[in-house]
């Protein structure tokens, strides 16, 4: 039975460009980039190399790209880092109702260690309300972190206008843009981004390494003890083969973005327009125009997610109800509940995500599955 992968969101194949990069570096140039001799200088260039990479795909400099383990460990060293070192100026955080478990969780911590945060509310297509924004701002107000997209609806947050608000009143603005990396354009100079997260398995790199910008000049603290490394942030030997897959990867999507994107958008289309035609149950989650590329989120109505993901695993097609990470909880998504859908609707709700490997064949194939589902 063919598989057909429609759940980009959750992660995506490694390529074999990417592959093919990062090999050399498991056995042949296996060096800890921390030594002093030549293999280990080797490792060290390359991750230097891997870091101009991912500096240049956003518009920033190497010297301002720390290597993680992933998006979600580089949202924890974002806000708790820049909470941490900025604790005398205040200990007002502002975020959103919608945002991953990685910002969320990481701010309920903060709130046990005497921080107070704010949730923002959103409208009903998932985005925040910039008045309400605005009207949450405190004189000891640190820190705004605003997701750039959002993982399950693929509504794309105003960011230019956040960071301004932010900048006006002298705030630290951090977005978790693991989401957005690959499927959007961003300059962060140009968006006056001061830190932003991200994550390589969402754009063909491999699982377990993600990476956080962090603009020269805002205080940030290190939250893991142990050596010197990324540049004295991020303590631990630094996994050299997928920060290089990293680095190839961002090259490669950004490479072909416009070309890529658009095949994404029109394949969405073509998926949402077929399904509102022949679907008269279903309904779209998240805004129309301003969503990521391959995103598309629905409610059918008088189904359950779990129904509609075993009958369309039946039939070899993998898709989501929601946030791979939030797999297994029994309650309504936390991001269509603060969009104000019903519970019934959240619990009927397929997330699909398109990737570049996909065709309209595949679509026709996903919607008269979905047809058949009762």
């Amino acid at each position: 039975m063919k598989i057909r992968y429609f759940d980009h969101a959750a992660t995506t194949a490694v390529s074999e460009e990417v592959l093919n990069a990062m090999l050399p570096y498991f056995r042949k140039n296996y060096g800890n980039p921390s030594s002093m001799y030549e293999i280990a200088r080797i490792s060290k260039k390359a991750i230097n190399e891997a870091r101009a990479k991912v500096a240049h795909s956003i518009n920033a400099s190497p010297k301002e790209i720390y290597f993680t383990s992933c998006g979600s460990e580089s949202d924890n060293l974002a806000i708790k880092g820049i909470a941490y070192a900025n604790k005398e100026k205040g200990n007002h955080i502002i975020t959103s109702k919608i945002e991953h478990n990685a910002v969320l969780n990481t701010c309920q911590r903060l709130e046990k260690q005497g921080y107070e945060i704010t949730y923002l509310d959103v409208d009903e297509k998932g985005f925040v309300r910039l008045d309400e924004l605005e009207d949450a701002i405190k004189d000891n107000t640190i820190l705004i972190t605003i997701m750039f997209a959002n993982n399950e609806v693929g509504t794309i947050e105003p960011i230019e206008q956040i960071s301004k608000i932010a900048k006006k009143h002298n705030i630290i603005f951090h977005t978790d843009a693991v989401q957005a990396i690959g499927n959007v354009r961003i300059d962060v100079k140009e968006l006056d981004i001061d830190a932003l997260s991200m994550s390589a398995h969402k754009f063909y790199g491999p699982k377990g390494v993600g990476a956080l910008y962090v603009k020269s000049g805002i205080n940030f603290q290190r939250i893991q003890d142990g050596g010197h490394q990324e540049m004295d942030k991020r303590a631990g030997t630094e996994n050299v083969a997928e920060i290089v897959g990293m680095g190839k990867a961002i090259e490669s999507v950004y490479r072909n973005f416009d070309e890529r994107c658009n095949y994404l958008k029109d394949i969405r289309d073509y998926y949402i327009n077929r399904v509102e035609r022949e679907i008269p149950y279903a309904k779209l989650n998240g805004d129309r125009i301003k969503r990521l590329p391959g995103n598309a989120n629905f409610s059918f109505k008088g189904l359950t997610g779990e129904r509609i993901l075993f009958n369309l695993d039946l039939n070899g097609i993998c898709a989501s109800a929601g946030s791979a990470c939030a797999t297994g909880s029994l309650l309504p998504s936390h991001v269509l509940s603060a969009m104000g859908i019903t519970e019934e609707l959240a619990n009927s709700t397929l997330r699909t995500t398109f990737g570049e490997e996909n065709t309209k064949e595949d679509i026709d194939f996903l919607v008269d599955c979905l047809k058949n589902i009762k």
